[in-house]
């Protein structure tokens, strides 16, 4: 930034408005960086989910995103879109025909704590950056 001249008068808008750069130049890189987080995290399910089941590779090949762009948000949704139900059932466990549980194989939190952290960490950067 540029520095500038003013009258006692004006510093508040001169604030203002250096203040106003500054939000403009961080929100416009966030959107980009949690499209970016989204991409790796279907990218780490995707790893994960083959790893923990195998099989014939539908479960793992399912995972997508989809970002949707708010005046005032982005939201970045990952979610299996070939096996819509079984991820919350093989998270979570669940019963069994014969009166039995299958016991849930924790996979999604994990990469959801490491996607925030992510995250979290390279909108501090751009803040550090942009600063």
């Amino acid at each position: 930034m540029a520095s500038r001249k003013c009258t006692p008068e004006q510093l508040p808008q001169v604030i203002q408005s250096i203040l106003n750069e500054y939000v403009n130049d961080i929100t416009d890189n966030i959107p980009e960086i949690a499209e970016r987080v989204g991409k790796e995290g279907v990218k780490a399910l995707k790893s994960t989910s083959k790893s923990s089941f195998g099989g014939t590779g539908k479960y793992a090949a399912g995972w997508t995103s989809q970002t949707e762009h708010g005046r005032l948000s982005t939201t970045v949704t990952i979610y299996n879109g070939r096996l819509p139900g079984l991820p919350h059932l093989l998270e979570h466990g669940h019963a069994n025909v014969n009166g039995g549980r299958t016991p849930g194989k924790v996979h999604i939190a994990p990469v959801e704590q490491k996607l925030i952290k992510e995250f979290e960490e390279k909108v501090e950067n751009e803040l550090t950056r942009s600063g």
